[in-house]
């Protein structure tokens, strides 16, 4: 069956990679790479101190969303040239007329499709990266970027004469060789320019080298082969403009589970957001230990009153996901500096009173700062149920008062269907949150599910297609 499935993988990929929507839509995502280098020159100058800054944060955006869109066209297109097209031409009798297992043919044509998107993926990202070396041009006295700029057109300007050359003299498939050459001369421009700086000096590669866009370039990778295994499932009983359709439903709907599932699946009302966070013991500010202190500061006033003995929860969501806090009541709020005449604030009801609850020193006062909450690791002897903190809060967890509200059935469906915002780490790229290379793994664990799951239905409905 491996063989098999090597076989036909291979025969597909060399069909895919002569599809001259291959090769177009990759030049084409390159060309909207350049001229997205010329039009979001308007961020109004703002900056950080993350991979990107200003102006190259819409760059990177608009950029990763182009692939991203054209690795959903491809994925329809080709899927439907390999699959669909075949069984309304009846070709793919030959095949399935041998003693080849159905579910072989399914897979090698997946994996035929995704080698061959991969490569022009690929490409399109290298196209991304550089172009991030190179920066936006947010006005005409802005210098270009001559090291980016030659060898680009050395890489694609090589690959096109080149495929046209053998084209000529030895009829070879002309999108074929432009397809497989524009990957490694694009990866060796991009390699080259890591090396020289603008100035045409040489640098050491890590100086214009982004791991963390790198890091989100390869994710995206992976949604683009969920995408394509997607369309595989839908060729085997769709035509090609169904197919494609199926694939942008699914790729708008992916992008909207959170809303519509994710937020029914957990719910929880935060009643605020860390601003900023003091261990006690700054020697040790792993909250591991019972008996730990930790002072939150708030952004706003909380939105319901504290009292000293509440149990609090915090975690990365608005909506309760993923609770910081291995039991629901491993954090007790214990007050600090208190005063009992201060309230939530200027817009919260003043028969509200909390006991204990400061307030940093603001501009308006101490009334007008942000309120601070000192929290205690309780642990198992003074908590019933036991448990432990599984980190100490971070500035942008939200603070919960009641537990996180679990509904199955909404929780189940979230599981199953596919979600691409896992694979989008922009988020993560332009707020310089560094992203571990253990969530890039459960990416790419939660991407193998999703291909099987997609790979399982597609041999349930290619198994009984009538294709004679």
């Amino acid at each position: 069956m491996v063989i098999q499935s090597l076989t036909i993988a291979k025969n597909t990929f060399v069909e895919s990679t002569r599809q001259p929507v291959l090769f177009i839509l990759t030049l084409l995502c390159g060309v909207i790479q350049i001229f997205t280098t010329w039009s979001t020159g308007y961020s109004m100058g703002y900056t950080d101190a993350s991979e990107v800054s200003g102006d190259n944060k819409l760059l990177l955006d608009i950029g990763l969303s182009s692939v991203f869109v054209m690795g959903m066209l491809l994925a329809g297109f080709l899927a439907t040239a390999v699959m669909s097209r075949e069984i309304e031409n009846k070709t793919v009798l030959t095949v399935v007329s041998k003693p080849i297992a159905r579910p072989t043919v399914v897979l090698g044509k997946f994996l035929g499709v995704a080698g061959a998107i991969s490569i022009a993926v690929i490409t399109m990202l290298v196209f991304l990266l550089l172009c991030i070396r190179h920066g936006v041009m947010s006005t005409a006295a802005d210098e270009i970027d001559m090291p980016v700029v030659v060898f680009s057109l050395l890489a694609v300007g090589g690959a096109l004469g080149f495929a046209g050359w053998a084209n000529y003299f030895y009829g070879w498939s002309f999108p074929q060789m432009v397809t497989l050459l524009l990957a490694p001369l694009t990866i060796a421009a991009f390699v080259a320019v890591m090396f020289i700086g603008k100035e045409w000096r040489i640098q050491p590669p890590l100086v214009d080298f982004k791991p963390q866009i790198t890091l989100a370039c390869a994710v995206l990778l992976l949604a683009v082969l969920v995408l394509t295994a997607i369309a595989t499932a839908a060729s085997t009983r769709l035509s090609q403009v169904m197919t494609i359709t199926v694939c942008a439903g699914v790729f708008l709907a992916s992008l909207l589970t959170n809303y519509f599932l994710g937020r029914l699946a957990y719910s929880n009302d935060p009643i605020g957001r860390v601003a900023a966070v003091v261990a006690a013991n700054p020697r040790d500010p792993s909250f591991a230990t019972p008996g730990d202190f930790y002072e939150v500061t708030l952004e706003l006033p909380a939105t319901r009153p504290l009292a000293a003995g509440d149990f609090l929860r915090y975690g990365p969501n608005p909506n309760g996901f993923d609770l910081q806090t291995a039991s629901p009541e491993a954090l007790r709020f214990e007050g600090s500096l208190s005063d009992p005449q201060q309230t939530l604030g200027a817009n919260a009801p003043r028969a509200i009173v909390l006991t204990n609850l400061s307030f940093s020193k603001g501009a308006e006062g101490s009334a007008g700062g942000r309120p601070v909450l000192t929290l205690r690791h309780i642990g198992p002897e003074d908590n019933r149920e036991g448990g432990a903190v599984r980190r100490p809060p971070e500035p942008g967890d939200y603070v919960f008062a009641t537990p996180t509200v679990v509904r199955p059935v909404y929780l189940a469906a979230w599981a199953v269907v596919p979600n691409l915002h896992y694979f989008w780490l922009l988020d993560a790229v332009s707020q310089n949150v560094a992203i571990p290379v253990s969530h890039v793994g459960l990416i790419a664990l939660y991407s193998l599910l999703q291909i099987g799951a997609c790979l399982s239905l597609a041999v349930m409905l290619f198994q009984k297609r009538d294709v004679g």
